[in-house]
This record gives structure tokens, sequence and C-alpha cells, in this order.
């Protein structure tokens, strides 16, 4: 369950953020949305695939593990990766529009049902004449950057679909100890169509600032076998 409420410094003036890491604060996601300028820090250590959504679009996701459930970046110390994507380090902290009747406006909300969420431990939100600590500077900063990159989703996947740029993958995989198990229902960009896109469709992927990300999201493949390496790790005891 979730609480998401509008945050302001009257209500909230003693909420604090647990900075910790770990599944007691909801990081136990097999994956997590990323979105495509994003994609350079991302592919330098997470697989990005693709989910269909319920619309029918196309959403990229960062893989934290092979089942629902995993994440193989947790340990006992946190997170075990120098980048967290924007989507992980949002929580507690949601995107709110508020209408007015003539514009809609951003501004942050908080759920306050999250476990990162205390009184009595963390980093305040607040300062305690009322104004904004920079726990909150940065995550309004973050939430602004989200919403922005949000917006650049749905035509970035919109475009690689067009261009036939998006195919569906299986990974079967065999684990150290003999385990053996399929990853599967997730998409990738097709290597082979890409390579043969025409100048023109090259031009309409550069002109939308998708070339890089595409490149990116190729790139980031390689990182799978990390993923395995993790799995095997901790199918034998390791961290």
């Amino acid at each position: 369950m979730s609480r998401p409420v509008p945050l302001n410094n009257i209500d909230h003036a003693g909420l604090r953020v647990i900075p910790a890491r770990g599944a007691a604060y909801g990081d136990a996601a097999m994956f997590a949305p990323v979105f495509p300028y994003e994609f350079r820090n991302v592919q330098a250590h997470y697989p990005i695939v693709f989910i269909r959504e319920r619309t029918g679009g196309y959403r990229p996701v960062a893989l934290f593990g092979l089942e629902e459930g995993q994440n193989l970046f947790l340990n006992e110390s946190g997170w075990d990766a120098p980048y967290l994507p924007m989507a992980v380090r949002m929580a507690p902290f949601l995107i709110g529009l508020a209408d007015d009747g003539r514009e809609k406006r951003f501004e942050v909300h908080i759920d306050l049902d999250h476990p990162r969420v205390s009184t009595t431990q963390g980093d305040p939100i607040f300062l305690e004449q009322g104004g904004h600590s920079p726990l909150l500077r940065d995550v309004s900063a973050l939430l602004s950057d989200i919403h922005n990159g949000e917006q650049s989703v749905r035509p970035f996947c919109a475009l690689l679909d067009e261009l036939g740029l998006i195919e569906p993958f299986t990974l079967d995989i065999e684990l150290d100890d003999g385990t053996k198990g399929r990853l599967a229902g997730y998409y990738t960009i097709a290597e082979e169509a890409l390579y043969a896109l025409s100048a023109e469709q090259l031009g309409r992927l550069q002109a939308a600032g998708a070339l890089q990300p595409v490149y990116m999201a190729v790139a980031s493949l390689s990182q799978m076998l990390s993923i395995i390496a993790r799995r095997n790790r901790r199918a034998g005891g390791a961290a």
C-alpha cells in the first residue's frame, strides 16, 4: 500500500528519509524504469531491455535480477553499483501535478507509508526554519529531470517500433551449480535491423536524439554476463 500526499513544511516538518538501500526499503525489484538520456550511465552497470505496457507501447528498464523480486545488486552493505537509476533514487518521493484551473503545476509528493520515511532517523526533508534541506533541493531537481525524461519515453519507443528496432528475446541460462532457467517476456534492440537502416532512417534517429541511446542499449547487453556472474556468486553463498 502507498499513501501519496503533496509535501509541505507544516504537516511534514519532522519527516526524514533513510538513505540506506536494501530489501527492507523497497529495493528488491527485478528491474526499474530508465530514461533515454541516462542510458550512457545505466549501460555501464545494468542490461537495458524493454517491457511491453498494457497500452501496447514499450518502456525501457534496467535489469537487476533474473527472476521476480530478485535484485542481485543488493548485499549487506547496500547497493553494489556506483550508479542508481533515477527512478530508484526518487523513492519515497513522487511527481505530482497541481491543477489550479489555468495550468498544471509540478509539485513534490511523498509516500507517507514508504519504509524509508521516518521521524527518528535519516536525512531531514525540511530545515528547522521550514526551508528546503539539501535533500529536498536534490530531490526536486531529480523529479524535474524524471518528469522531462518521462515525456521522451513514448516518442523514443514509438520511433524504434516504427523502424522495426525492437524485437523479443529469450535467454536460456545454466548456472554453475547446474540450475537451468529461462529469461523471457522482454525485448531488446534488433541489431540486424539497426545495422540495415538507411541513411535517412539513421538521420531520423539522430534528429530525435535517439541514436546514441540506441547504441547504449545495445552495448548494455554485455552486462547480462555480469548479472549471471552475480547470480552464480549468490548461489555459491557469496555476496
